[in-house]
């Protein structure tokens, strides 16, 4: 099926997509700084420039577009126009969020990963964020010294 836009619309479509301050990403931050965590935003330092970090923790986060990240999911389906041009594009992005995501785990990071459609559908949006506040609280109970671990 060819595309119904000229590739001048296309191009002027595709500029606008967000790459950062994306309404997930907004979700997420509002979600944990509500919850007492601070962090830093799109370190451009750390491999793939992760959306959020909380160094205290030695996390970051990535929350993931699941078409340009190329998940499993109905958002991730790639379109019939051009697909291999698609397929390709998404692969790449693909195997380089691997390379970041090993990177950072070498270098000692916690690595968090949310889909986009965790977050915008509202039947899982709760229980996906409160999985972050959890594994975040886990993460942060592992790094405190033996005498200082509760049993709560």
């Amino acid at each position: 099926m060819p595309d119904i836009y000229t590739k001048f619309k296309r191009s002027e479509i595709m500029s606008h997509i967000a790459g950062k301050e994306t309404k997930p990403e907004i979700l997420v931050r509002k979600f944990l700084f509500a919850h007492g965590f601070r962090f830093r935003k799109n370190v451009k330092e750390l491999p793939g420039k992760p959306d959020i970090v909380l160094p205290k923790y030695k996390t970051v986060i990535f929350i993931h577009g699941c078409f340009w990240h190329g998940h499993d999911c109905k958002r991730g389906v790639l379109p019939e126009t051009n697909f291999e041009f698609w397929k390709d594009k998404i692969g790449k992005n693909v195997e380089r969020d691997k390379r970041d995501i090993a990177e950072l785990k070498q270098l000692g990071w916690n690595v968090i990963v949310i889909w986009q459609c965790e977050i915008k559908n509202v039947a899982l949006r709760t229980n996906s964020l409160e999985k972050i506040v959890s594994k975040l609280r886990s993460i942060y109970v592992k790094t405190l010294p033996p005498f200082h671990k509760t049993t709560r």
